[in-house]
């Protein structure tokens, strides 16, 4: 679904990614985790075709990235980047006018769940209901692949957790790939099936969420904490 093969991005003569080699398949919700400058936002923008790799190779569904991958890929960006002189019910219809796949009744459902109300001016809404906005425009987009960086940025603590939870609701795993960055790790950990660690631009470990409970007796936080020391 999602290959990485000898994958170098810098900038400048420093390295964001340092030789990375990665594979994704599909019907999972992946978490990739990091430090802060670790390359998980440049791994999320190459795979969404916003960035290009210095060396190596991305593919989606065996297609070498281009910007036109954007026709199969929904990216949320840890930034907001809508018109702010949009109220919610504009920018559903703005997503609906740039991407075929936007499905504007699954986006009002989203909505619901979500608590905006279609009325509501961008530029009045909290970081917080911002944040919610953006997973709706992401999530209501029917494609393979779903990128969402640092979605749960912003987010009430209060509710987080019940919007981490209903988002299993809005995806559909067997025809889905999700690749969510977040340092929630506590919240999502109970709804992900792999976990990969990245250190320093490298991946330092990939594993299946299960196996990592089941055979080695540790949650991801303490499974991430091991693997930076």
């Amino acid at each position: 679904m999602i290959t990485l093969t000898n994958v170098t991005k810098s900038y400048g003569t420093k390295k964001a990614l340092d030789q990375v080699n990665l594979e994704l398949t599909r019907g999972k919700l992946i978490g990739l985790i990091g430090e802060n400058g670790s390359g998980k936002s440049t791994t999320l923008k190459l795979i969404a075709g916003l960035n290009h790799p210095t060396k190596g190779e991305v593919r989606v569904n065996g297609e070498i990235v281009t910007r036109k991958i954007a026709s199969t890929v929904s990216y949320l960006s840890e930034l907001d980047e809508y018109y702010r002189f949009f109220n919610v019910k504009q920018a559903m219809e703005f997503q609906a006018s740039q991407f075929k796949d936007f499905d504007i009744e699954k986006a009002y459902e989203i909505m619901n769940f979500m608590k905006l109300k279609p009325a509501d001016k961008l530029k009045h809404l909290s970081k917080g209901n911002r944040g919610r906005l953006k997973i709706v425009l992401t999530l209501a987009r029917k494609v393979p692949v779903i990128l969402m960086d640092e979605p749960f940025s912003g987010l009430d603590p209060m509710v987080r957790n019940s919007i981490v939870k209903g988002l299993i609701s809005f995806i559909d795993l067997e025809k889905q790939l999700v690749l969510i960055t977040t340092h929630e790790i506590k919240e999502v950990e109970n709804i992900l099936d792999e976990v990969v660690a990245i250190k320093g631009g490298s991946i330092i470990g990939h594993h299946n969420v299960e196996e990592l409970r089941e055979q080695q007796q540790t949650s991801i936080v303490d499974w991430m904490t091991e693997m930076y020391e």
